[in-house]
């Protein structure tokens, strides 16, 4: 009989997951049945701001083709939510519909936006009801309020100054509306970003149109006689007037399906290094709702991790995993080697005049003395360069001990942002001049040097982990667009960061060809 397979979630890493299982259902070893709560098959959240504003098109942003799966034998089910899962009869009860038996259970519910609590808001967190011209940025629903809204030329408060925020902000603003960003703090990306790179990264914003409001507090919105959204009301008496409020303050995993069926949780679903949730064999997790902490309260690895990571990139690693584990055990393929342990992610900030690279340790300053300290394991001291012009926008600061990056930011140097992107994922050592580095972005260009980020077997996609040979192949094979290298390779298919890279090389090998 073949193994039933049910996969809680259709968003980007569950697609992932169900893509590299189509062999076992297309050999018939085992049933595989997809829950999807949307009408539509799986599309790339990241990018639903882009769409919002007109810059990308939704059959770009779709991550499968649920007649291509049926073609194979996988089970789409759209418009569907799974109410309760009934671990004892190994069964998944749906709001509407027969109970759907599982022998493998794989959650990837993702998360949600997070409503904040203001007067004005429903406070429920599982089922908030925004009220008109309120709207998060999570589905294509969200999208359509934001286009309604940049097409009208609207007044747009966006509430939160994280990536999200930032990024939906900026598009916004490049389409004509007139956006302001609220946020706690003196600086966007406050958590994230140390005070020079906040301080030139603000300008930069201010200079691109954008209106900021920082070190506030919002505390509810006004609404008119309709019902519809008509101002943001602050801590300190004040109101910000606005047609649409944009809510960008943070996501939390979809947890409450597991919490019901008695499994682990806390940020997410707790799960081990094999990703199976934890006192459980059957059931596993994976995405933004999973939460790796395995059961041995010395392991080093789980200490270090501080909840889902929120990124596409790590999802995509653990649905590769996942699905390779379920091949090696139904086709008899190798078992691939334990998941390794996921370094902080690089946040990517970039729009027109934006180019933003961060991720790690950014706090310490030059001139602060960080010596040799024996009662820490002996680790060698941080040693910290940076370089500003914050007239001009950019902004680098690296953060380094024993050579290897530990954090760094770069503003502004979009081929610095590259490499040290690349050095960071590595590990490797940076070069002992590290102003090497900042000539990436000078008019003698050392990028095609041996070592830094041009040649071929280098990653240009990050998130799903494809080099710039691969794409330069696909290019070579007769791909002419993004979308078609995107579908070839799937570079480009994550947080979008290298689509102009791709471009690029599309764009160079043609004109080569004229």
């Amino acid at each position: 009989m073949p193994e039933r397979i049910v996969v809680v979630g259709f968003g980007p890493v569950a697609a992932r997951f169900i893509d590299e299982l189509r062999p076992v259902a297309a050999a018939g070893i085992a049933e595989v049945t997809v829950i999807g709560e949307e009408e539509h098959a799986a599309y790339n959240r990241v990018l639903v701001a882009d769409l919002g504003v007109g810059r990308t098109t939704l059959a770009s942003m779709q991550l499968a083709d649920p007649d291509e799966l049926a073609a194979d034998g996988v089970r789409v089910l759209l418009g569907t939510a799974a109410a309760r899962i009934d671990r004892s009869r190994r069964l998944v009860h749906l709001t509407a519909g027969a109970p759907l038996p599982y022998d493998r259970l794989v959650l990837a519910t993702g998360a949600r936006a997070v409503v904040p609590n203001l007067t004005g808001l429903n406070p429920d967190p599982l089922h908030p009801v925004l009220p008109r011209g309120v709207t998060a940025l999570r589905d294509l629903a969200d999208a359509e309020r934001l286009s309604e809204a940049v097409l009208g030329r609207k007044r747009i408060v966006v509430l939160g100054g994280g990536v999200l925020g930032l990024e939906a902000a900026l598009a916004a603003s490049e389409q004509g509306a007139t956006v302001t960003v609220v946020h706690h703090g003196e600086r966007p990306l406050g958590r994230q970003i140390d005070r020079g790179g906040g301080a030139t990264l603000a300008a930069v914003l201010r200079g691109g149109g954008l209106r900021l409001a920082p070190n506030a507090r919002a505390t509810g919105i006004e609404s008119g006689p309709d019902g519809e959204f008509r101002a943001l009301l602050l801590d300190d008496g004040s109101a910000l007037d606005g047609d649409l409020l944009v809510l960008a303050c943070g996501a939390r995993s979809r947890r409450e399906l597991a919490e019901g069926a008695g499994l682990a949780v806390d940020a997410g679903i707790l799960v081990d290094h094999r990703l199976a949730a934890l006192h459980t064999e059957h059931v596993f997790a994976i995405g933004d709702c999973a939460e790796v902490r395995c059961p041995d309260p010395t392991c080093e690895a789980c200490g270090r991790e501080r909840g889902p990571s929120g990124l596409i990139a790590p999802g995509w690693r653990q649905a590769d995993w996942l699905a390779a584990s379920f091949r090696s055990r139904l086709l008899g393929e190798p078992v691939p080697a334990p998941l390794p342990d996921e370094r902080p992610g690089v946040l990517l900030l970039k729009a027109r005049g934006v180019n933003l690279a961060l991720a790690g340790d950014v706090d310490r300053e030059p001139w602060e003395s960080i010596a040799w300290d024996a009662d820490d394991g002996g680790r060698p001291p941080l040693e910290v360069s940076l370089w500003a012009d914050p007239a001009h926008g950019r902004y680098v600061k690296m953060c380094t001990r024993a050579g290897a990056l530990e954090g760094f930011i770069a503003l502004g140097m979009p081929r610095a942002a590259a490499e040290l992107t690349l050095l960071f994922g590595s590990g490797a050592e940076l070069p002992a001049d590290r102003s090497v580095l900042l000539r990436l972005d000078g008019p003698e260009s050392s990028l095609g040097a041996p070592g830094f980020s041009g040649g071929p077997e280098s990653t240009l996609c990050r998130c799903a982990g494809v080099s710039r040979g691969t794409v330069q192949e696909a290019v070579l094979g007769g791909c002419s667009t993004v979308e078609q290298v995107s579908k070839s390779t799937r570079a480009g298919t994550g947080c979008g960061g290298c689509r102009d890279s791709v471009r690029e090389l599309i764009e160079e090998h043609f004109a080569g060809v004229a």
